[in-house]
Protein backbone atom coordinates (compact mmCIF):
# COMPACT_ATOMS: atom_id res chain seq x y z
CA UNK A 1 0.00 0.00 0.00
CA UNK A 2 0.85 3.41 -0.86
CA UNK A 3 1.25 6.67 2.03
CA UNK A 4 0.65 8.69 -0.37
CA UNK A 5 -1.53 9.57 -3.63
CA UNK A 6 0.67 9.33 -7.10
CA UNK A 7 1.69 7.04 -10.23
CA UNK A 8 3.35 4.11 -11.14
CA UNK A 9 4.12 3.43 -14.66
CA UNK A 10 4.44 0.05 -16.01
CA UNK A 11 4.27 0.70 -19.70
CA UNK A 12 4.95 4.36 -21.17
CA UNK A 13 1.97 4.55 -22.72
CA UNK A 14 0.58 5.43 -19.41
CA UNK A 15 2.44 8.75 -18.79
CA UNK A 16 0.11 10.06 -22.42
CA UNK A 17 -3.15 9.16 -20.60
CA UNK A 18 -2.91 10.69 -17.45
CA UNK A 19 -1.41 14.40 -16.51
CA UNK A 20 1.44 12.68 -14.60
CA UNK A 21 1.73 17.08 -13.48
CA UNK A 22 -0.72 16.57 -11.39
CA UNK A 23 -1.13 14.01 -7.61
CA UNK A 24 -4.98 12.71 -7.37
CA UNK A 25 -6.75 15.16 -5.59
CA UNK A 26 -8.90 14.82 -2.79
CA UNK A 27 -12.65 16.78 -3.57
CA UNK A 28 -14.72 14.70 -0.77
CA UNK A 29 -14.04 12.95 2.57
CA UNK A 30 -15.73 11.56 5.59
CA UNK A 31 -17.60 9.27 3.68
CA UNK A 32 -18.10 5.73 5.17
CA UNK A 33 -17.53 3.67 2.34
CA UNK A 34 -17.96 5.86 -1.09
CA UNK A 35 -18.99 3.90 -4.20
CA UNK A 36 -21.22 4.53 -7.16
CA UNK A 37 -19.83 7.38 -8.98
CA UNK A 38 -21.61 8.95 -11.86
CA UNK A 39 -21.46 12.52 -13.87
CA UNK A 40 -25.05 13.47 -14.51
CA UNK A 41 -25.84 17.38 -16.07
CA UNK A 42 -22.89 19.04 -14.56
CA UNK A 43 -22.78 17.55 -11.15
CA UNK A 44 -20.44 14.62 -9.86
CA UNK A 45 -22.62 11.73 -7.67
CA UNK A 46 -21.39 9.33 -5.38
CA UNK A 47 -22.97 7.01 -2.77
CA UNK A 48 -22.12 6.27 1.06
CA UNK A 49 -23.42 2.86 0.98
CA UNK A 50 -23.03 2.09 4.75
CA UNK A 51 -23.99 5.60 5.13
CA UNK A 52 -27.14 5.88 2.95
CA UNK A 53 -26.72 8.92 1.88
CA UNK A 54 -26.24 10.17 -2.01
CA UNK A 55 -23.91 12.85 -2.08
CA UNK A 56 -23.35 15.62 -4.63
CA UNK A 57 -20.32 17.65 -5.70
CA UNK A 58 -19.71 20.11 -7.84
CA UNK A 59 -16.29 22.88 -8.42
CA UNK A 60 -18.03 25.76 -6.90
CA UNK A 61 -20.28 24.42 -4.07
CA UNK A 62 -18.16 21.22 -2.87
CA UNK A 63 -20.24 18.14 -0.97
CA UNK A 64 -23.29 17.99 0.28
CA UNK A 65 -25.95 15.47 0.45
CA UNK A 66 -28.78 14.76 -2.11
CA UNK A 67 -30.90 12.31 -0.76
CA UNK A 68 -30.33 11.84 3.15
CA UNK A 69 -31.77 8.04 3.13
CA UNK A 70 -30.68 6.10 -0.34
CA UNK A 71 -31.53 2.59 1.36
CA UNK A 72 -27.77 1.76 1.00
CA UNK A 73 -27.42 2.63 -2.74
CA UNK A 74 -24.80 1.47 -4.43
CA UNK A 75 -23.56 1.31 -7.95
CA UNK A 76 -25.13 4.66 -10.67
CA UNK A 77 -25.24 4.75 -14.30
CA UNK A 78 -27.20 7.14 -16.52
CA UNK A 79 -29.51 5.44 -18.92
CA UNK A 80 -29.84 7.32 -22.51
CA UNK A 81 -31.93 10.07 -21.48
CA UNK A 82 -29.30 11.16 -19.01
CA UNK A 83 -31.42 9.78 -15.59
CA UNK A 84 -29.74 8.24 -12.73
CA UNK A 85 -29.74 4.22 -12.55
CA UNK A 86 -29.16 2.82 -9.13
CA UNK A 87 -28.35 -0.44 -7.60
CA UNK A 88 -30.25 -0.08 -3.90
CA UNK A 89 -29.04 -3.05 -1.01
CA UNK A 90 -31.77 -2.06 1.06
CA UNK A 91 -34.59 -2.08 -1.03
CA UNK A 92 -33.05 -5.09 -3.28
CA UNK A 93 -33.83 -3.68 -6.34
CA UNK A 94 -32.52 -1.69 -9.80
CA UNK A 95 -34.42 1.97 -9.86
CA UNK A 96 -34.59 5.07 -12.46
CA UNK A 97 -34.84 8.11 -10.58
CA UNK A 98 -37.02 10.22 -12.66
CA UNK A 99 -36.35 13.83 -11.81
CA UNK A 100 -32.42 15.05 -10.81
CA UNK A 101 -33.62 16.96 -8.37
CA UNK A 102 -35.93 15.15 -6.62
CA UNK A 103 -34.27 11.45 -6.21
CA UNK A 104 -37.07 9.91 -4.64
CA UNK A 105 -39.01 10.13 -7.34
CA UNK A 106 -38.02 6.60 -8.86
CA UNK A 107 -39.85 3.61 -11.26
CA UNK A 108 -38.22 0.30 -10.50
CA UNK A 109 -36.81 -1.85 -13.15
CA UNK A 110 -36.09 -4.62 -11.48
CA UNK A 111 -36.86 -6.13 -7.95
CA UNK A 112 -37.49 -10.02 -8.51
CA UNK A 113 -36.44 -12.95 -10.73
CA UNK A 114 -38.86 -15.96 -11.45
CA UNK A 115 -40.99 -14.24 -8.40
CA UNK A 116 -38.13 -14.41 -5.82
CA UNK A 117 -36.24 -10.99 -4.45
CA UNK A 118 -32.97 -9.96 -6.11
CA UNK A 119 -30.13 -10.27 -3.44
CA UNK A 120 -28.79 -6.75 -3.26
CA UNK A 121 -27.65 -5.24 -7.04
CA UNK A 122 -24.71 -3.80 -6.67
CA UNK A 123 -23.49 -2.36 -10.13
CA UNK A 124 -25.52 -1.66 -13.31
CA UNK A 125 -24.61 -0.63 -16.97
CA UNK A 126 -26.72 0.62 -19.76
CA UNK A 127 -26.10 -0.41 -23.17
CA UNK A 128 -26.85 1.65 -26.65
CA UNK A 129 -29.71 -0.27 -27.06
CA UNK A 130 -31.85 0.84 -23.23
CA UNK A 131 -31.05 -2.47 -21.93
CA UNK A 132 -30.02 -2.41 -18.05
CA UNK A 133 -27.36 -5.12 -16.88
CA UNK A 134 -26.36 -5.22 -13.67
CA UNK A 135 -24.58 -7.67 -10.99
CA UNK A 136 -26.74 -9.25 -8.09
CA UNK A 137 -23.79 -10.56 -5.30
CA UNK A 138 -25.08 -10.81 -1.77
CA UNK A 139 -22.96 -7.62 0.33
CA UNK A 140 -26.28 -6.30 1.15
CA UNK A 141 -27.93 -9.59 2.79
CA UNK A 142 -24.76 -10.67 4.51
CA UNK A 143 -25.08 -7.87 7.31
CA UNK A 144 -26.44 -4.95 8.02
CA UNK A 145 -23.55 -2.76 7.25
CA UNK A 146 -24.22 -2.57 3.67
CA UNK A 147 -28.45 -3.75 3.65
CA UNK A 148 -30.40 -5.51 5.69
CA UNK A 149 -29.40 -9.43 6.66
CA UNK A 150 -31.36 -11.76 5.22
CA UNK A 151 -31.27 -15.51 3.11
CA UNK A 152 -30.80 -15.28 -0.65
CA UNK A 153 -34.32 -16.17 -2.03
CA UNK A 154 -32.61 -16.71 -5.43
CA UNK A 155 -30.24 -19.07 -4.35
CA UNK A 156 -27.04 -17.57 -6.41
CA UNK A 157 -24.88 -14.40 -7.26
CA UNK A 158 -26.42 -14.17 -11.09
CA UNK A 159 -25.68 -11.63 -13.82
CA UNK A 160 -29.17 -9.74 -15.62
CA UNK A 161 -30.29 -8.36 -17.84
CA UNK A 162 -33.47 -6.51 -18.42
CA UNK A 163 -34.56 -5.86 -21.96
CA UNK A 164 -36.12 -2.88 -23.58
CA UNK A 165 -39.34 -4.53 -22.92
CA UNK A 166 -38.96 -5.21 -19.56
CA UNK A 167 -37.87 -9.08 -19.73
CA UNK A 168 -35.16 -9.98 -17.15
CA UNK A 169 -33.04 -12.50 -18.02
CA UNK A 170 -29.75 -13.95 -15.48
CA UNK A 171 -26.88 -13.76 -18.40
CA UNK A 172 -24.44 -15.62 -16.29
CA UNK A 173 -25.08 -17.58 -13.24
CA UNK A 174 -21.03 -19.13 -12.16
CA UNK A 175 -20.26 -16.15 -10.56
CA UNK A 176 -19.09 -16.50 -6.81
CA UNK A 177 -19.97 -12.61 -6.29
CA UNK A 178 -20.46 -10.98 -9.57
CA UNK A 179 -19.68 -6.88 -8.77
CA UNK A 180 -18.47 -4.41 -11.59
CA UNK A 181 -19.71 -4.57 -14.74
CA UNK A 182 -18.65 -2.64 -18.51
CA UNK A 183 -18.94 -3.21 -22.37
CA UNK A 184 -16.23 -2.54 -24.53
CA UNK A 185 -16.89 0.46 -26.86
CA UNK A 186 -18.00 -1.48 -29.92
CA UNK A 187 -20.27 -3.15 -27.39
CA UNK A 188 -19.44 -6.61 -28.47
CA UNK A 189 -17.77 -7.70 -25.48
CA UNK A 190 -18.89 -7.47 -21.90
CA UNK A 191 -16.30 -7.34 -18.74
CA UNK A 192 -17.15 -8.45 -15.36
CA UNK A 193 -15.60 -8.73 -12.05
CA UNK A 194 -15.47 -11.24 -9.91
CA UNK A 195 -14.65 -9.67 -6.14
CA UNK A 196 -15.49 -13.65 -4.34
CA UNK A 197 -12.03 -13.22 -2.34
CA UNK A 198 -14.35 -10.77 0.09
CA UNK A 199 -16.73 -11.44 1.85
CA UNK A 200 -18.04 -8.05 2.14
CA UNK A 201 -17.46 -4.61 4.86
CA UNK A 202 -17.92 -6.36 7.64
CA UNK A 203 -16.01 -9.58 6.92
CA UNK A 204 -12.01 -7.75 6.55
CA UNK A 205 -9.26 -9.72 4.63
CA UNK A 206 -9.22 -11.60 1.44
CA UNK A 207 -9.17 -14.94 0.33
CA UNK A 208 -7.01 -14.95 -2.56
CA UNK A 209 -7.95 -18.77 -3.06
CA UNK A 210 -11.36 -17.11 -4.04
CA UNK A 211 -11.82 -15.15 -7.20
CA UNK A 212 -10.46 -11.56 -7.42
CA UNK A 213 -10.27 -11.39 -11.65
CA UNK A 214 -12.61 -9.72 -14.26
CA UNK A 215 -13.81 -11.67 -16.70
CA UNK A 216 -14.85 -11.18 -20.30
CA UNK A 217 -17.54 -12.01 -22.72
CA UNK A 218 -18.26 -12.02 -26.18
CA UNK A 219 -21.41 -10.80 -26.58
CA UNK A 220 -25.29 -11.41 -28.76
CA UNK A 221 -28.35 -9.77 -27.69
CA UNK A 222 -28.74 -11.44 -24.42
CA UNK A 223 -26.23 -14.41 -25.00
CA UNK A 224 -22.50 -14.67 -22.81
CA UNK A 225 -20.27 -16.97 -24.82
CA UNK A 226 -16.10 -17.45 -24.71
CA UNK A 227 -16.27 -16.52 -21.11
CA UNK A 228 -12.55 -16.51 -20.09
CA UNK A 229 -10.17 -14.29 -17.59
CA UNK A 230 -9.31 -10.84 -18.94
CA UNK A 231 -7.47 -10.38 -15.68
CA UNK A 232 -6.27 -11.12 -12.36
CA UNK A 233 -6.84 -8.22 -9.67
CA UNK A 234 -4.03 -8.20 -7.02
CA UNK A 235 -3.77 -6.52 -4.40
CA UNK A 236 -6.65 -6.80 -3.43
CA UNK A 237 -10.17 -7.71 -5.56
CA UNK A 238 -11.62 -5.77 -8.60
CA UNK A 239 -15.07 -4.15 -7.40
CA UNK A 240 -16.48 -1.22 -10.54
CA UNK A 241 -14.24 -0.40 -13.50
CA UNK A 242 -14.73 1.52 -16.60
CA UNK A 243 -12.96 0.85 -20.39
CA UNK A 244 -12.60 3.89 -21.95
CA UNK A 245 -13.02 4.71 -25.31
CA UNK A 246 -9.77 2.56 -26.78
CA UNK A 247 -11.21 -0.20 -25.02
CA UNK A 248 -8.17 -0.16 -21.89
CA UNK A 249 -9.68 -1.53 -18.72
CA UNK A 250 -9.03 1.12 -15.16
CA UNK A 251 -10.28 -1.05 -12.34
CA UNK A 252 -10.59 -0.66 -8.80
CA UNK A 253 -7.98 -2.45 -6.26
CA UNK A 254 -6.41 -2.56 -2.95
CA UNK A 255 -3.73 -0.45 -3.68
CA UNK A 256 -6.01 2.00 -6.11
CA UNK A 257 -6.91 2.00 -10.01
CA UNK A 258 -5.13 -0.18 -12.21
CA UNK A 259 -4.87 0.33 -15.88
CA UNK A 260 -4.98 -2.75 -18.26
CA UNK A 261 -4.35 -2.75 -22.17
CA UNK A 262 -7.35 -4.48 -24.29
CA UNK A 263 -4.68 -7.24 -24.30
CA UNK A 264 -5.43 -7.74 -20.95
CA UNK A 265 -1.78 -5.83 -19.54
CA UNK A 266 -1.11 -3.91 -16.79
CA UNK A 267 0.11 -0.61 -17.99
CA UNK A 268 0.24 1.42 -14.92
CA UNK A 269 -1.31 2.38 -11.80
CA UNK A 270 -3.21 5.24 -9.95
CA UNK A 271 -1.84 4.68 -6.84
CA UNK A 272 -3.78 5.56 -3.65
CA UNK A 273 -3.38 4.97 0.37
CA UNK A 274 -6.55 3.31 0.59
CA UNK A 275 -8.73 0.04 -0.59
CA UNK A 276 -11.13 1.82 -3.86
CA UNK A 277 -14.01 0.85 -5.01
CA UNK A 278 -14.72 2.42 -8.37
CA UNK A 279 -14.15 5.25 -11.10
CA UNK A 280 -16.20 7.11 -13.38
CA UNK A 281 -15.08 9.62 -16.51
CA UNK A 282 -16.93 13.25 -15.90
CA UNK A 283 -16.19 16.72 -16.08
CA UNK A 284 -17.28 19.37 -18.66
CA UNK A 285 -15.01 17.63 -21.68
CA UNK A 286 -15.42 13.98 -19.90
CA UNK A 287 -11.69 13.46 -19.49
CA UNK A 288 -11.80 13.77 -15.35
CA UNK A 289 -11.47 10.44 -13.72
CA UNK A 290 -14.19 10.58 -10.11
CA UNK A 291 -12.18 7.79 -8.04
CA UNK A 292 -14.30 6.67 -5.05
CA UNK A 293 -11.68 5.43 -2.45
CA UNK A 294 -12.66 4.22 0.91
CA UNK A 295 -13.58 7.27 3.04
CA UNK A 296 -12.98 10.00 0.35
CA UNK A 297 -13.00 10.65 -3.64
CA UNK A 298 -10.35 12.04 -5.73
CA UNK A 299 -10.40 13.27 -8.86
CA UNK A 300 -7.52 12.55 -12.37
CA UNK A 301 -7.24 14.50 -15.09
CA UNK A 302 -6.60 12.55 -17.89
CA UNK A 303 -6.65 12.42 -21.61
CA UNK A 304 -9.09 9.45 -21.81
CA UNK A 305 -12.90 9.14 -22.44
CA UNK A 306 -15.67 6.58 -21.15
CA UNK A 307 -16.31 3.74 -23.50
CA UNK A 308 -20.15 4.93 -23.70
CA UNK A 309 -19.34 8.24 -25.69
CA UNK A 310 -18.00 5.76 -28.58
CA UNK A 311 -20.61 3.11 -28.43
CA UNK A 312 -23.93 5.58 -27.87
CA UNK A 313 -22.51 8.05 -30.53
CA UNK A 314 -22.52 4.93 -32.79
CA UNK A 315 -26.24 4.26 -31.97
CA UNK A 316 -27.52 7.60 -32.74
CA UNK A 317 -29.37 7.76 -36.25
Amino acid sequence: MTSAPGYLTVDPRFETFIDMSRTPEVIAKGITWAEGPVWMDGRFFFSDVPGKHLWCWTESGGQEIALPNSEFANGNTLDLEGRMVSCEHGGRRVLRRLDPFDFDAVEVIADAFEGKRLNSPNDVVVRSDGSVWFTDPPYGINCDVEGYAAESEIGGCYVFCVSPDGTLTAVATDFDKPNGLAFSPDETKLYIADSGAILGASFPGIQYELPHHIRVFDVEGTTLSNGRVFAVVAPGVPDGFRLDHEGYVWTSALDGIHCYSPEGALIGKILLPAQTSNICFGGEDGKTMFITSSDKVYRVFSARTDATSVSRARSLP
